[in-house]
């Protein structure tokens, strides 16, 4: 994880006084260690959850079995909804998920391994993007983070990211 985009969440997050949660999957809780790396992260992050299986996925975040047997563990629907939850549960302002095929193994057509799909959710929208990562798995999970960290970023310091919130 470059340390520079980290520091500039972390800066962003202790000045406005904001709280934000994660709920992973393929990440296994990377995402919560790279926001609680920095000290002073006690005054921002409220909730890290990693929800591997598709039954934690359902008994810890509320996401029903039948949608995710339909949509997918690895799909737009389930990062959307892991990234709610966690803000739900967190009563934070902002959440990222993050759930995907970080290989070896586990890939298929349609979703080949490396597939990623990553949410961050605020106010009333969520933002969700799918990810072809390639690489090892170790290599996948980095850089789901760093593109988590990136979104969190694109939210919140819109105009410091290059892009505009809608």
């Amino acid at each position: 994880m470059k340390t520079g985009k980290l520091k500039k969440l972390h800066n962003y997050l202790i000045k406005s006084e904001d709280c934000v949660a994660a709920a992973e999957s393929c990440t296994g809780g990377l995402l919560s260690a790279a926001l609680t790396s920095l000290p002073g992260s006690s005054g921002y992050f409220k909730l890290g959850l990693v929800a591997y299986s598709n039954s934690a996925k359902s008994k810890l975040l509320g996401i029903p079995a039948g949608k995710i047997k339909k949509e997918g563990a690895v799909s737009v629907y389930t990062a959307q909804m892991m990234a709610k939850a966690a803000r739900r549960l967190a009563s934070s302002r902002i959440s990222a998920a993050i759930t995907g095929i970080a290989g070896p193994s586990g890939g298929r057509p349609g979703k080949p391994v490396g597939t990623v799909f990553i949410a961050v959710s605020y106010g009333r929208r969520t933002l969700c993007r799918g990810f072809l990562f390639r690489g090892t798995r170790r290599s996948v999970r980095e850089q789901s983070v760093e593109k988590a960290v990136d979104m969190l970023l694109e939210v919140l310091l819109p105009r410091e990211s290059g892009c505009a919130r809608s």
